[in-house]
């Protein structure tokens, strides 16, 4: 009955004894244990406990259907990265995942192949072509692919615009060779959000909110896994220091800068534009 430091842990871990879900039981055991050493560890005050449950509470505040605080959180900390590692060990050869990140929406545009989805988003035109595979190298036809990104010039994505149009998102399918194409803007380099808890916590720690620019790509086929990666602009100066750690070498790639004149589509640009390319591997499922 009397429990202290000493013996509180092992009370609440017997308490789940009778709990007949095995996996539950070992993650809510882990959890336990590590959140009882981590209390002791840094002899925590009550007041930072108090301080801690606000956090969280706010954090759940600021969630909403177009924003997930917990997920920046989880991003910002290492967390959605780490889980990311744990449940994609791909193969040689296929491409490598990254963070989803908190701006996916369901519900983009099925759109043809060189399709302009940069709507009415500024930036410099960018045209972005490639293949799906799989790891033997078999083009893989009606692969769907989701892109996704900001826009190329406040770097601020469409669900961040109250009351913008839906754009810089669309649904691709693969063609019978495994290719896609579209055209958008080139991204930017863009802090996440730093108007809630998250963006307090990181500028307290002394941390930049910055993300290199990047496309986020989420391809499905099926007998293949799922992929959810970003292709990366080379270059830019937070590759190495990726406020959500999800910066890897080989999704880093060179955006190739054009003077005006006919672009991949078959249009002619009175402006300069960029194109880039990037094959991507699925391993099976």
């Amino acid at each position: 009955m009397n429990f202290d430091e000493n013996t509180l842990t092992d009370a609440v871990l017997a308490r789940m004894a009778d709990c007949g879900d095995a996996r539950l039981t070992q993650v809510m055991g882990a959890l336990v244990r590590h959140l009882h050493g981590f209390i002791r560890e840094v002899e925590l005050t009550e007041a930072e406990w108090l301080a801690a449950i606000r956090f969280l509470t706010a954090t759940g505040q600021k969630c909403d259907d177009k924003r997930q605080e917990f997920i920046l959180l989880s991003d910002t900390l290492g967390v959605s990265m780490l889980v990311d590692a744990v449940n994609h060990r791909v193969p040689a050869g296929a491409t490598e995942s990254t963070v989803f990140g908190p701006f996916f929406v369901e519900g983009a545009p099925q759109l043809p192949q060189w399709a302009d989805i940069s709507g009415t988003a500024a930036g410099t035109p960018c045209f972005m072509s490639g293949t799906v595979t799989d790891v033997a190298g078999k083009p893989l036809a009606g692969a769907t692919i989701d892109v996704w990104q900001s826009d190329g010039e406040a770097g601020l994505y469409d669900v961040q615009v109250p009351g913008g149009p839906m754009q810089c998102r669309a649904r691709f399918t693969t063609d019978a060779q495994g290719r896609y194409a579209f055209r958008t803007v080139q991204p930017v380099s863009y802090p996440v959000p730093t108007d809630g808890p998250v963006g307090d916590l990181l500028l307290r720690l002394g941390r930049h909110p910055f993300r290199p620019a990047h496309i986020h790509t989420m391809i499905a086929h099926p007998g293949c896994a799922t992929l959810v990666t970003h292709v990366f602009v080379a270059g830019d100066s937070y590759l190495s220091s990726d406020a959500v750690f999800g910066v890897k070498d080989s999704l880093v790639v060179d955006f190739k800068d054009h003077p005006p004149g006919m672009a991949p589509d078959g249009s002619r640009l009175e402006r300069s534009f960029s194109t880039v390319s990037y094959d991507f591997v699925l391993a099976p499922a």
